[in-house]
């Protein structure tokens, strides 16, 4: 149950109180935490109880009855909770693509979904999506040409490709000839476990990366998209969105989502969760294998009671700084 106190804490508590079971979904929030409906007791933001109005003095053994809770930062207009082993909680990253603004920049956030090309809540696995990211040669099928000039014509020619392991994730690297003769670079980056890194693939401007996308599973079969990055006027992020046939997804009819698919369709039309045994890879995957080859990797290491990559306990480090972004080279 998430919340913010009266006085604008957040808290992340979990949602069946430690009195009775009812759910704090019903509670009313006040100065100090959130009050149970059922028989009042009030918790703050950490989980301690800090009132039982229907105990003697108003609850003698209340530090006993600690809510379950999450510690809960934020950042980049969002709310991040960590989950895991108290003994193992690492710092909350920062990234240099999000903290040095350029002139007139400011950040925003958005949670629905936008690189998704569909609504919301997106109901496949987040997997399908997120190996995407390392997927160009679908951008000039799906989006240059099977459905019309979905980005720009810019990104319609099938580029060169090179893909790489980092100590990140995998480094995705793109040459495609510019009108004037030069070569234009994009360079893409998935950022285990779940962040995209992506450029603009409307290629607004030439420079690093403008956005980060957070893939976030709700469960095996659903996931959303939580996206911050710097912008010059309100709203610059939801103008990214993808047309189809001139109209945004949600305004397609189904003939024309079946005439005009997008991501969106391409991913949730592998199934619920796809079948990995049936599929044939070729040349142009390698960037999937590679992906699906560090995951299993994190996940040896998580077994073995070992840190995955990108975590970090140094207060002082750094900025995460990218490659990605969209550049010219002559």
């Amino acid at each position: 149950m998430l919340f913010r106190d009266g006085d604008g804490r957040a808290g992340l508590l979990h949602a069946r109180c430690r009195h009775r079971g009812t759910t704090l979904y019903y509670g009313k929030v006040e100065p100090q935490g959130i009050r149970c409906c059922y028989h009042g007791w009030l918790f703050d933001a950490q989980g301690h109880c800090l009132e039982q109005p229907c105990e003697p003095e108003g609850g003698l053994f209340k530090q006993a009855a600690r809510q379950p809770w999450y510690p809960v930062d934020e950042r980049y207009g969002m709310i991040w909770a960590y989950m895991g082993p108290p003994d193992r909680k690492p710092i909350l990253p920062r990234y240099e693509c999000l903290e040095k603004m350029d002139d007139g920049e400011f950040l925003e956030a958005d949670d629905t979904s936008l690189g998704g090309g569909g609504p919301a809540i997106i109901p496949c696995n987040w997997l399908q999506h997120y190996e995407n990211v390392v997927d160009p040669f679908h951008v000039p099928i799906l989006h240059g040409s099977f459905s019309g000039a979905q980005f720009t014509q810019t990104m319609a020619p099938i580029p060169n490709v090179t893909f790489e392991m980092s100590s990140r994730g995998v480094t995705v690297r793109s040459t495609r000839k510019a009108d004037d003769g030069k070569t234009f670079y994009r360079v893409t980056e998935a950022a285990l476990p779940t962040l995209r890194v992506v450029p603009n693939p409307r290629v607004a401007q030439y420079a690093r990366v403008e956005s980060i996308g957070w893939v976030l599973p709700i469960d095996d079969e659903s996931f959303r998209i939580y996206v911050a990055g710097r912008v010059k006027q309100k709203g610059d992020i939801g103008r990214m969105r993808s047309k189809m046939n001139g109209k945004f997804w949600w305004e397609l009819s189904e003939e024309e989502h079946q005439k005009f698919p997008g991501d969106y369709e391409a991913q949730v039309g592998q199934g619920a969760i796809t079948i990995h045994s049936e599929e044939r890879f070729a040349q142009s995957d390698r960037g999937i294998v590679m992906m699906r080859r560090m995951l299993h990797d994190q996940l040896d290491r998580i077994a073995k009671g070992e840190d995955p990559i990108g975590v970090s306990f140094d207060p002082n480090a750094a900025p995460v700084e990218f490659e990605a972004g969209n550049y010219i080279r002559d």
